[in-house]
């Protein structure tokens, strides 16, 4: 602003082209400098107009970030059921409009279906943690080295893919835990999860308390095991994965198969009945309805890629129907 503010004082732009300008507009920059920050708001002022929101405890680095979504998802009387979308773009600017605009309470930042790498989700993280929205991470595999370093990066709900057995259940959790607290999580001292180290330091015992883990039921083996592996110490909810769970059955590429429909519908029942949250993707409405219906305490309607290629198709449609008239 005070280097406008200096060459808002050259009479034309034909003077500061000239040879001694330069050191005439650098003087000019000084002073305005000088006189803004004379008349600088004190912090204080500045921070008692600021939305409440981020002086909340939530934002306090000397304290473990609240994982809202995960309490959200918690089954209780009256729960607020959670809507949420899937994205695999690889978009900061998606990350940041699905948490701060959309209206959804969480979207999920896939790695095992999309080409979102680390450095990918660390930046889809920075645009969204603020938000309204919380980002839940799906890991392309329960695998401690790649859930280590996504909780480094600072996530805080993860979707871990392909849980079948009360074991595997039992190693995705020690996979976000440190030991000594049940689990195997290696420790780092200064990383983003707990705000560089310099004040958090109490983000090592508590961090388990604010992870949310959310595992996927995607095959008839683990719809079998449904009540063991929802007892497992940790484990937050179970997600039913429509397309692995109809292909286990014999019928790839076919969700909405009566049967695969009620061995979902089965699967809802038997998680709720759990007393652990129930969770769902789905891009068909009807399907989405149905799920909430059911007892699903949160749910994707949908993903970025399939709602941009819907819309664009569509208006191409459209537009093309249009043109024909002309």
């Amino acid at each position: 602003g005070f280097w406008i503010k200096a060459l808002s004082k050259c009479k034309s732009l034909a003077w500061v082209g000239r040879p001694q300008s330069r050191d005439r507009i650098a003087m000019l920059a000084l002073r305005c400098l000088r006189k803004s920050c004379c008349r600088a708001t004190p912090i204080a002022a500045v921070a008692h107009r600021q939305p409440s929101r981020w002086l909340s405890s939530r934002e306090s680095p000397s304290e473990v970030r609240r994982n809202a979504f995960k309490e959200a998802i918690r089954p209780k009387p009256g729960q607020r059921k959670q809507i949420g979308l899937w994205t695999g773009l690889r978009s900061t600017l998606v990350a940041e409009m699905l948490s701060h605009v959309s209206g959804m309470d969480w979207f999920v930042i896939d790695m095992e279906h999309s080409p979102n790498e680390l450095v990918d989700v660390l930046l889809q993280l920075q645009a969204s943690q603020r938000g309204r929205a919380e980002p839940v991470v799906r890991v392309p595999w329960a695998e401690p080295v790649i859930v280590k370093r996504v909780l480094d990066l600072g996530a805080q709900s993860l979707i871990f893919p392909w849980i079948n057995t009360p074991e595997q259940a039992r190693q995705a959790v020690e996979a976000t835990r440190y030991p000594g607290l049940g689990g195997i999580r290696g420790v780092m001292s200064l990383a983003r999860m707990n705000n560089y180290g310099a004040q958090n330091p109490h983000y090592y015992k508590e961090a388990a308390g604010q992870i949310c883990n959310i595992l996927q039921i995607e095959t008839l083996e683990a719809v079998g095991n449904i009540e063991a592996i929802a007892a497992v110490d940790g484990v937050d909810a179970l997600f039913v994965g429509p397309s692995d769970l109809s292909a286990s059955m014999g019928y790839i590429g076919q969700p909405q198969h009566p049967e695969v429909k009620a061995k979902i519908e089965e699967a809802f029942a038997r998680i709720v009945a759990t007393g652990k949250a129930a969770g769902f993707l789905t891009a068909n409405k009807e399907d989405a309805q149905w799920a909430l219906k059911c007892g699903c305490h949160f749910v994707a309607v949908g993903s970025d890629m399939q709602m941009l290629t819907a819309a664009s198709k569509a208006a191409a449609a459209d537009f093309h129907n249009f043109a024909k008239t002309l």
